[in-house]
């Protein structure tokens, strides 16, 4: 018997959606209920809906399910590379620093953001990336030891958090949000800016299926520029 793959899963979704055997506009059956029934994991339905979304096949809200798009649209879709492979394909040279590093119970703002519960402790990194020496990215990521227990003993005093959880902890979701934002005395230290001047802000938040990773917010000097596809 032939392995299912996540491209026969999507092709029987889309053939479900087209025979109109799942309708625009209603909510199809969850990853554990799909990957039953296709007899493969979860991980496989899980690629076949998040290719499916990129598409604007499918709309995907974390708790609320996945709902067929009555308006197909297709997506942007943002290019998030290693700081590392950004500043380099610049043409400039890299270089990492750790700032602060500290274990500690999550903070309120936190918990309600990740839902996480009253006894979570947390990894709380601040990073500094440089292009040639100069300011690049202010890096301030807390991570979840629930979900990522071995990250109390790793070394990040020579590579970022970013690139060592890539390499150790898959992630199923992804929230990402950016916006506009004023430096304030202490971040305008790291970037080398003005007290109130403008930063591009993105905050990045990943789940291995309903378990929260990390969230981070990364703060960019002047000069950046995001790009985006469709």
């Amino acid at each position: 018997m032939e392995k299912t793959t996540f491209r026969d899963v999507k092709q029987t979704v889309l053939t479900r959606i087209r025979d109109k055997t799942w309708a625009p506009d209603t909510f199809i059956p969850n990853e554990v209920a799909l990957a039953a029934e296709f007899g493969c994991s979860r991980s496989t339905v899980n690629r076949a809906m998040r290719e499916l979304a990129e598409e604007g096949i499918l709309d995907r809200k974390r708790k609320a399910g996945t709902r067929v798009n009555a308006t197909p649209v297709r997506n942007a879709k943002f290019v998030i590379p290693l700081v590392r492979d950004e500043v380099e394909a610049t043409g400039a040279a890299y270089r990492y620093a750790l700032v602060s590093r500290e274990v500690l119970p999550a903070p309120p703002w936190l918990r309600a953001r990740l839902s996480l519960g009253d006894k979570s402790r947390v990894l709380h990194l601040n990073c500094l990336h440089f292009a040639n020496n100069a300011p690049f990215q202010f890096e301030d990521r807390w991570i979840n030891i629930a979900t990522v227990p071995m990250v109390e003993q790793a070394d990040f005093s020579a590579r970022g958090p970013n690139e060592w959880l890539l390499s150790q902890v898959p992630f199923t979701d992804v929230e990402l949000s950016f916006s506009a934002n004023t430096a304030d005395a202490q971040l305008a230290d790291f970037l080398a800016l003005s007290p109130g001047e403008p930063v591009f802000t993105a905050e990045r938040t990943t789940w291995l299926n309903d378990n929260p990773v990390t969230f981070a917010r990364l703060s960019f000097g002047r000069g950046y520029r995001m790009t985006t596809r469709y």
